[in-house]
């Protein structure tokens, strides 16, 4: 198994077929549509257990969308990726459940700490009906689907499992769904708070930055669990090994190059960065100086995509 250090399957699949200089790998499928100019999905799917071994993903869909410039995104631009994340959300949805199951939707991570913090802000922000249509029904409409949101904390605050805790909840309130939010690590910098991952397999939080979790899961949970996850950070040799080939670009566009340059940049070079920079203890997890604005904007994102799917 490689060591991907990411949590997005489309960049796991280029690793794995640059890594063995594959046009195609067997047991994934791959599309790709531009909505606009800024905005692009990609959909893969892994159809069986070798495009499973292949990636470290399970059996499943995985939907990208990728939303250019988002620091500087007006509210109407936010709006339209809200809506392009609402119609793939409801489309998977769809799927698994009727139009009435009940959804628990599952805000993780930690809110005192910015990059982990997109969870339990999202979770603010959905429109809850559980309690109306339990206790004022006259209130709402006929046939609106019942809606429950939670942000559990993370173990180190409260002692326990996030999959403990949903497990408690699931078998008393018994949603026919679970969405859940949680802040994903990747091998590039210019997909931090830019894409979103949407899946149909679960998720294993801390995955992507060496700290993992139990799994939340259909396999854990006994129902179906849906995963978004927006990437908030990277480590320092993705970083240095982004930059790296930014500087042999510029080196390369001033007629400086030569073939060893070439070559470097035609390489991943983010092992043996790492290695340089592990033993030291230099291998941090980084994030953006503009992260508050950008979860804010992905806040709204994610909730107005949740809100209008169900």
């Amino acid at each position: 198994m490689y060591n991907f250090r990411t949590d997005l399957a489309s960049e796991r699949r280029d690793i794995y077929q640059k890594a063995n200089n594959l046009e195609q790998i067997d047991g994934i499928e791959a599309t790709k549509e531009d909505v606009d100019e800024k905005i692009q999905i990609e959909r893969v799917k892994i159809t069986n257990e070798k495009g499973e071994q292949a990636i470290g993903k399970p059996i499943g869909n995985y939907i990208t969308i990728d939303i250019k410039k988002l620091k500087i995104a007006q509210d109407e631009e936010i709006q339209k990726a809200g809506e392009a994340l609402s119609k793939e959300l409801k489309n998977v949805i769809d799927v698994h459940i009727d139009k009435q199951g009940e959804i628990l939707v599952v805000g993780l991570g930690n809110i005192y700490v910015t990059p982990d913090s997109l969870g339990p802000k999202v979770v603010n922000e959905i429109e809850v009906t559980r309690h109306i249509i339990n206790y004022l029904p006259q209130y709402v409409n006929e046939g609106t689907r019942m809606v429950s949101a939670i942000a559990p904390g993370v173990l180190g605050t409260t002692g326990i499992e996030t999959v403990e805790i949903l497990k408690g909840i699931v078998d008393n309130i018994n949603p026919k769904l679970v969405i859940v939010i949680d802040a994903l690590a990747s091998r590039s910098i210019e997909r931090i708070s830019s894409t979103v991952q949407l899946s149909d397999t679960g998720i294993v939080p801390g995955a992507g930055v060496g700290n993992t979790r139990s799994e939340i899961s259909q396999k854990t949970l006994g129902i179906p669990v849906v995963a978004i996850g927006i990437p908030t950070v990277v480590e320092t040799a993705v970083l240095v090994n982004d930059c790296l080939d930014l500087f042999i670009t510029k080196l390369q566009e001033e007629a400086k190059s030569n073939d060893y340059l070439n070559n470097l940049k035609e390489e991943d070079n983010y092992e043996e960065i790492k290695q340089a920079l592990v033993p030291q203890d230099y291998n941090l997890i980084v994030t953006p100086k503009e992260i508050d604005d950008l979860i804010e904007n992905m806040t709204k994102i994610v909730a107005t995509g949740i809100n209008q799917a169900m």
